[in-house]
């Protein structure tokens, strides 16, 4: 048994020091700024050259979505430069 144990102590010790220094890495503070915020107005930008580029005019809603496209860029923009 005292055999086994000096065989497998270094493992349980090298074990035991992983799993309690393990959490402080796995936890990452959460990045800075808000990515979903800057997500939206990358989609949105994106969205609206596609609407400019259509071939089709979305059966007269085009005009009003590249309007509302616009207005809805500027808040986002205001509201991620507020909060800076």
């Amino acid at each position: 048994m005292k055999k086994n144990l000096l065989r497998f102590g270094p493992w349980v010790m090298l074990l035991a020091i992983g799993t309690i220094a393990t959490p402080r890495y796995a936890n990452p503070a959460p990045p800075p700024g808000h990515p979903h915020i800057e997500a939206a107005v990358n989609e949105l930008r994106e969205a609206r050259v596609e609407l400019e580029k259509a071939a089709h005019d979305f059966c007269g809603h085009r005009a009003e979505a590249l309007r509302d496209t616009d207005v809805a860029l500027k808040q986002l923009q205001e509201a991620l430069r507020c909060a800076r």
